[in-house]
């Protein structure tokens, strides 16, 4: 496997333990210095909150990789494997047209947000370079389902997103 396919396949789990670590260390740093001098350390709380907004996000990439995020389909069960698969197929693609939607709405609060910055208080840097990872997450969910769809077209096993258990 070559090192820029092992980068794509594993890339959601590096950075999603990435950012959980910095946000677990920069809590426990708070907590330790409160803890001994009483008063706190002002950037661990701010960039504790953008480490959670980025793990949210790539979390988020990673469950759509898995096809493991949350689907009611008990009304589908009473259906022909064939009719569960396109209904299947047809809310997928209702949901990656309303993912590639959603990114193009943030890239522009984005840009707007570069054109006229907001500055953060004690980290003293763009905001929009912490909130580029909304419009990036979604364009990323719909390309992992996607790709998820042309992996399982090549093996021939499309059905089995509708013959697991919970359909």
């Amino acid at each position: 496997m070559s090192l820029l396919k092992k980068c794509w396949e594993n890339f959601e789990e590096f950075f999603c333990v990435l950012a959980m670590a910095i946000m677990v260390g920069c809590l426990a740093l708070q907590v330790l210095i409160r803890a001994f001098s009483g008063s706190a350390l002002a950037w661990t709380e701010e960039l504790s909150r953008y480490a959670f907004l980025w793990a949210v996000y790539i979390g988020a990439i990673f469950i759509s990789k898995k096809n493991a995020h949350v689907r009611v389909t008990a009304q589908f069960l009473p259906l022909s494997l064939k009719m569960r698969l396109v209904f299947r197929c047809i809310a997928d693609l209702i949901w990656v047209f309303f993912l590639l939607y959603m990114a193009d709405e943030c890239r522009l609060a984005v840009e707007s947000s570069l054109e006229f910055p907001e500055i953060s208080p004690t980290l003293h840097i763009v905001k929009a370079y912490v909130e580029i990872i909304i419009p990036i997450g979604y364009v990323l969910m719909s390309l992992r389902i996607v790709e998820d769809y042309i992996r399982r077209a090549r093996s021939r096993s499309l059905y089995d997103l509708v013959r697991e258990v919970g359909v």
